[in-house]
């Protein structure tokens, strides 16, 4: 999939609220330090994983799925595998009537299910991740390709 530099900076510019589906409590995760990286850029990042639901990453509470967000989402992120995608596409469209964008990490596609959200006049990215996007495009990459914003000890 092609997205224009405008597309996608339009999007990372607009987002306010991301709910992450699949974020994980460990760090070395990416779906751990992505979520981390997207909340120190000021998105409200709630993190969304039924195996850690109840404690907090981000500066709040882990959820065990979408239909436990009280507060209207911006863009779902999806760190699952495709095949999960119908079922997460599905619960988003039911509980947020206002939803966005969906995004779909790198890896993570899905024809029909992208279609049934854009149908419904939602923006889909698939097989991208917001953190390079957003690094790529604000500037922020470093001459090794990739910031994971780990501050190294050595001087």
């Amino acid at each position: 999939m092609v997205y224009s530099d405008p597309f996608l900076r339009d999007i990372l510019t607009r987002v306010k609220t991301v709910a992450v589906v699949g974020a994980s409590a460990n760090p070395v995760r990416p779906s751990y330090y992505v979520a981390r990286y997207l909340s120190l850029k000021g998105f409200t990042v709630i993190p969304v994983n039924p195996g850690v639901a109840g404690q907090e990453l981000f500066g709040q509470q882990v959820v065990a799925s979408l239909s436990q967000i009280t507060q209207p989402v911006d863009m779902v992120d999806i760190f699952r595998g495709s095949d999960a995608v119908p079922g997460i596409v599905d619960e988003a469209l039911a509980c947020f009537p206002k939803l966005d964008v969906i995004w779909m990490q790198i890896g993570v596609q899905h024809t029909e299910a992208a279609a049934k959200a854009e149908a419904r006049g939602i923006t889909v990215v698939q097989n991208r991740c917001p953190k390079i996007e957003y690094q790529r495009l604000f500037g922020e990459l470093r001459m090794a390709g990739f910031n994971t914003g780990v501050i190294s000890s050595r001087l």
